[in-house]
């Protein structure tokens, strides 16, 4: 028996010492996974069947429907897998895409017989409260009707959809599309309330790029709701039509305004992530959005060159996302990984019940204003930019443009991009924390996904149990063999 339990203990010390050593390392690999631009699905940052990114998987996605064009094909998104897959009209066309590595989907429908019916749609008369958009995946074109669109505008778009055929689908759904801008912000213009989107230059000065609807041109922004801080002038915008404008630092010279160079964006909690390049993103990629007032959150993409029809008129071109947005949001950032992708324009529902958000591109405003992306490559120095002119996508299946690799990230502490959260303190790169307490602000390159982690601490866990199950084997042994002496001398 005492040969059996001193075995046991052995054994016991063993398995718990390679269950920490196994564990930790486990730990360390998640956490590298993340840093490498894993997303918290477990998926690269555009993941390949085998873990490779999903820049390599859109970018196969997209050449394909470049080269094969739009007859044969019918979009291309990004599968749960990480796969690219290319929606195509002929089983000779799905070996061509097999061959290359992508998988391939036979649809009915072309991506002409899919551009033909969102063309009739924009140009039949304008409802307010609808949304249409391409879903790859379905080889439909979606149309969704909000809760303030009557039954007679019901009615009279389902008589067109019929018309159209099979290509098009009614949706009803609950709430109403609107723009998100009343609420908590961090950028105030004495009526509505936005977050910042971007740091952009053009030329030598610098400038915000937020949502077009949160002002018109002449709009005066402030750091607060007293209007005591004053942040800049909106001096060019795109709205309805687009959803974007141009807010130039008000340093009155026209000079460079501290920390308007900042390439980071703030994602609440004192953290911020380097914006690294400039991109169009692909159906079915994670992605991520910070807001002033729901912080950072996240989702995948679902369809692109989306129009929604606000009150205030129709906006197209947009991206369709999963990712919930609240009044206060309008303006933010829309990234992966560190790459800008756009901003926050509007949809339904909340970050309670979730619901559907729309984004601007990044790449469509910037080419139509003429500026660049100010990015950061996490040294020192100045922050380099990204060419707005680069990026585009030709039919709304998003093509990923390189990102330009700048020479170092700024030292500002002046206006951040995309505010989130906290208190009122605006600064995200100079040592003012965002919740406007003094103290350094983190800059992360990516998120990590605790999921990611659960695998190795569980057996990290179990590993220190199983040691103090053995040391408590040990320690009651050691008593035992303590009683036992003690009183073997009262015996003897």
């Amino acid at each position: 028996m005492r040969h059996a339990r001193r075995t046991f203990r052995r054994i016991a010390r063993l398995a718990a010492v390679g269950g920490l050593i196994c564990g930790g390392l486990m730990v360390s690999n998640a956490v590298a996974g993340e840093a490498d631009g894993r997303t918290p699905n477990g998926i690269a940052d555009g993941g390949g069947a085998n873990g490779g990114d999903q820049t390599a998987s859109a970018q196969l996605g997209t050449g394909l429907v470049s080269r094969l064009g739009n007859e044969r094909t019918a979009g291309t998104w990004i599968a749960d897998d990480g796969r690219a897959v290319v929606a195509v009209t002929d089983e000779d066309t799905a070996e061509e895409v097999r061959q290359a590595g992508a998988r391939a989907k036979v649809m009915r429908f072309s991506m002409s017989d899919l551009r033909a019916a969102t063309e009739a749609l924009g140009e039949a008369p304008r409802v307010p409260g609808t949304a249409w958009s391409v879903d790859y995946a379905t080889n439909q074109v979606v149309v969704r009707a909000d809760e303030s669109v009557s039954s007679a505008d019901w009615d009279r778009l389902s008589v067109l959809a019929d018309t159209l055929g099979g290509v098009v689908r009614m949706e009803r759904m609950e709430g109403s599309f609107s723009t998100r801008t009343n609420g908590a912000s961090p950028i105030f213009n004495g009526v509505g309330r936005c977050s910042a989107g971007f740091n952009v230059t053009k030329g030598q000065e610098n400038f915000i790029l937020t949502a077009g609807h949160c002002g018109p041109v002449g709009t005066n922004w402030f750091e607060d709701e007293q209007r005591t801080g004053p942040v800049g002038t909106t001096i060019e915008r795109s709205f309805p039509g687009d959803d974007y404008s141009l807010v130039r630092y008000g340093s009155g010279d026209g000079a460079r305004v501290e920390g308007s160079d900042s390439g980071l964006v703030n994602i609440g909690d004192g953290q911020a992530v380097r914006i690294t390049g400039l991109a169009d993103p692909v159906v079915g990629q994670q992605v991520f959005r910070s807001g002033s007032t729901t912080g950072l959150r996240t989702g995948r993409v679902t369809a692109l060159n989306a129009t929604v029809n606000y009150r205030e008129g129709p906006v197209t071109g947009l991206i369709q996302t999963t990712v919930c947005a609240e009044p206060g949001d309008s303006g933010g950032p829309l990234i992966s990984q560190g790459i800008a992708l756009g901003i926050t324009s509007g949809g339904t529902g909340d970050c309670t019940a979730g619901g559907v958000t729309f984004f601007q591109p990044l790449t469509t405003a910037m080419r139509a204003l003429g500026v660049n992306l100010i990015v950061d490559s996490g040294g020192n120095g100045d922050g380099g930019n990204a060419n707005g002119a680069n990026g585009g996508a030709g039919d709304g299946s998003a093509a990923n443009t390189p990102a330009s690799s700048p020479a170092a990230p700024p030292a500002a502490s002046g206006i951040s991009p995309g505010g989130a959260g906290g208190g009122g303190g605006l600064n995200i790169g100079g040592g003012v924390g965002v919740g406007g307490g003094v103290g350094e602000t983190t800059t992360i390159a990516g998120f990590i996904d605790f999921r990611a982690l659960a695998p190795g601490l569980i057996i990290i866990g179990g590993s220190l149990l199983l040691l103090m199950t053995a040391h408590w084997i040990l320690s009651d042994r050691v008593g035992r063999n303590r009683y036992r002496n003690q009183y073997s001398q009262s015996w003897g």
